[in-house]
């Protein structure tokens, strides 16, 4: 795996979208499915929201999801070889939202435009929250706490059931 050199990296994000794994943790719980989010700081401030992040040159998607997962919360997540998302997801900066964008779901980055290969995940262990994550608790997708980092919610529905 190859990372950039940090200037290298901001001047590519700033270029073009960026190809990233979203994931959000289930279980269950007496027959009702939960989620698990990471409360984080971000440029909104202390929010919640799913994890992950990019992935690496030279780096499958299974790896990436194991890397964030471990990454942020010390543990891996169950996954198959080549493991496809459930839902592809995008993140626009408000100054490159497309006027399309108005006509299906979307996230708010101003970081970046990201390509989201969204999925859920089983945990392989305990969550141990660390790096970026402050703290780590499960929530019923209909009960999710606030705030959550702006458009997660709408990727919440698309990946988990109510």
């Amino acid at each position: 795996m190859r990372f950039l050199p940090a200037d290298l990296y901001a001047r590519i994000e700033q270029s073009m979208p960026i190809a990233c794994v979203d994931f959000v943790p289930t279980r269950v719980v007496e027959s009702r499915t939960e989620i698990g989010l990471i409360l984080r700081n971000s440029p909104f401030g202390r929010v919640w929201c799913h994890l992950g992040g990019r992935i690496a040159q030279g780096e499958s998607i299974a790896d990436a999801l194991q890397r964030h997962a471990r990454d942020t919360l010390d543990t891996g997540v169950t996954l198959d070889a080549d493991p496809q998302p459930t839902y592809v997801y995008q993140w626009f900066p408000p100054e490159d939202r497309p006027e399309s964008a108005q006509h299906f779901a979307h996230g708010d980055d101003p970081r970046k435009h990201a390509i989201g290969l969204s999925f859920t995940v089983q945990l392989d262990g305990d969550p141990s929250p660390r790096n970026e994550a402050i703290d780590f608790d499960w929530f019923a997708p209909a009960v999710l706490p606030e705030p959550l980092w702006p458009g997660c919610r709408d990727l919440f529905s698309r990946l988990a059931p109510r």
